[in-house]
């Protein structure tokens, strides 16, 4: 055990170099935000893989595998590979062109000051739940390993992850990501051929409930159970497109061919690679059923299941490439939102801002985003929930401004207003004032409500024949 501990502590201080060597690349504001962009194709392939692969990958899907199978964990990955996809195909061509630093910059230069205002601000409040999520999930590990209090472990996390991200911005998590990809699938599946040949795959599934592999709610399936699967592939599929590290590690790579190739790509090793994680949680389901039961720390499941049967390399190359690639999902999820803090939310207020000083803005905001998820990881606690709360917010008030922007130039200031205004109240109105158990999702009323405002928005003036707000190109 001291051995894997000291192998532990080993993969993640080795972040902190890393960073430090990147710092040395950064000569500007882009080159921290979008390593320049000039990511190669393996480069930006690792980085935009793993966007998702962190704690909720590995520790929440597995977990939520083996509580309630595949309908459990549409969020997360069948949600996340969607995502992947859909940028890679739809979204990629019409952004990487246009050169942003940032979405918050895209929402502004298309719309106005304020769209782009309120929509940062809104994308900001997301990372806090996902980071939080990282760092429970190094909190539960560290505290399985060492014995250390998970509140500790959550602490250690948080510093580790500030460091490097503060020295070397997106060069250091496109280097760290680089490493990892690699390790994380050795490391994957080495831990799968390894229960395959302790417990066999046909016995772990003829051990576990027939209800487990139903990829959807069926014919006996209820119009509200339809509409819940179908909330879950929307939280993440679609309501994490608008989000500032999927936009930055698209648009790190060096051409627009590379990003859309890196995005698809890795679409589809994400899923591949998590649907391993899936076959742990079953096994664990069935070697420790008691820690399913009701008051046990579920999250336990698969550490318990690596620590009690997995051999010792492979316990350290899969808690090592895990922590590390956690890490790094933590790090991409800080500096997005610090950068959107400072170059979409403070920048346009400080005047005399040079580029000196907005790289200095956006390590400040670093610091206060790692603080503020620190303390929401201290007080829930749950990594599949905190997750799978967090792109409620970008789906119901900035996708359908994105898409119609984009796609068409109809949409206007009023229908983005309209969008956001709508989705926010319908969203919140049924998550506060609705019933516990509502007959519609609250994240799909509130986008069939967003869909409205922006209509509603680009139909208006037309009728009251006001000339349209002049537009940049869709």
């Amino acid at each position: 055990m001291n051995t894997l501990a000291f192998s532990i502590a080993g993969y993640m201080l080795i972040t902190i170099p890393i960073g430090l060597w990147a710092s040395h690349k950064i000569h500007k504001t882009k080159d921290y935000v979008l390593a320049g962009r000039h990511l190669p194709f393996a480069m930006a392939l690792a980085t935009v893989f793993a966007t998702w692969f962190g704690s909720d990958s590995v520790l929440g899907a597995g977990t939520a595998m083996a509580q309630g199978g595949f309908l459990n964990v549409m969020v997360d990955p069948f949600g996340a590979a969607l995502c992947l996809l859909l940028i890679g195909i739809f979204f990629v061509p019409k952004l990487y062109k246009l050169d942003h630093l940032t979405i918050g910059d895209y929402f502004t230069e298309r719309y106005n000051k304020t769209v782009g205002t309120i929509l940062s601000l809104a994308i900001i409040l997301t990372y806090f739940g996902w980071t939080a999520a990282q760092f429970v999930a190094i909190g539960i590990i560290l505290n399985v390993i060492l014995g250390i209090p998970t509140i500790v472990g959550m602490g250690i996390a948080a510093i580790i992850v500030l460091i490097y991200t503060y020295l070397g911005g997106m060069w250091s998590i496109s280097l760290n990501d680089t490493i990892q990809m690699g390790m994380i699938i050795i490391g994957m599946i080495a831990v799968t051929v390894e229960l395959v040949s302790a417990f066999g795959f046909t016995n772990i599934i003829a051990n576990t409930p027939a209800d487990h592999f139903k990829l959807t709610p069926g014919a006996d399936g209820s119009m509200k159970d339809w509409l819940a699967y179908l909330a879950a592939w929307l939280t993440l599929g679609f309501g994490s497109i608008p989000q500032q590290d999927v936009y930055q590690r698209a648009m790190s790579a060096k051409s627009e061919k590379v990003s859309r190739h890196a995005a698809i790509t890795g679409g589809l090793l994400y899923f591949v690679i998590v649907a391993m994680p899936l076959f742990f949680g079953l096994v664990a389901a069935v070697l420790y059923p008691g820690l399913l039961a009701e008051g046990a720390d579920s999250q336990l499941l698969l550490p318990t299941l690596i620590l009690n049967h997995i051999s010792f390399p492979v316990q350290v190359l899969f808690f090592g490439a895990l922590i590390a690639a956690i890490m790094s999902t933590a790090s991409a999820a800080i500096l997005a939102p610090a950068t959107l803090l400072a170059e979409n939310v403070v920048k346009p207020h400080v005047t005399g801002l040079t580029d000196k000083k907005e790289l200095m803005l956006i390590r400040a905001s670093i610091v206060v985003i790692a603080l503020g998820a620190l303390a929401i990881a201290i007080q829930q606690g749950n990594i599949y929930e905190i997750v799978g709360s967090s792109y409620s917010i970008t789906l119901v008030v900035a996708f359908v401004p994105m898409t119609f922007g984009l796609f068409t130039r109809r949409a206007n200031v009023l229908g983005a207003l309209l969008a956001i205004f709508f989705g926010a109240l319908v969203w919140q109105g049924i998550e506060h004032f609705g019933s516990a158990d509502p007959a519609i999702p609250s994240v799909i009323a509130g986008l069939v409500a967003s869909l409205g405002g922006m209509l509603i928005g680009m139909l208006l003036p037309e009728k009251m024949h006001l000339k349209p707000v002049a537009q940049t190109a869709a």
